[in-house]
């Protein structure tokens, strides 16, 4: 039995950086969501990045799971 560990390495460091950018963008949305003006409301516009961000989250997952079933 051999291994292919270029492959092995390959695969590695896609999911190492996946993981990485999707939980970056995963923070990035709870940052934007958690923001508040002082009297307490939560501005459109970081509103907005949150929800994207949690959609980008949301696309890349669904994304996973589509490639894993396929």
């Amino acid at each position: 039995m051999d291994i292919d560990w270029a492959a092995l390495g390959q695969v590695f460091g896609v999911s190492l950086l996946a993981t990485v950018a999707l939980v970056g963008v995963f923070t990035l949305g709870i940052v934007s969501g958690s923001a508040r003006r002082t009297d307490g409301t939560v501005p459109v516009l970081a509103r907005t990045g949150a929800y994207a961000a949690y959609a980008a989250c949301a696309a890349a997952v669904a994304f996973g799971i589509y490639t894993i079933a396929a």
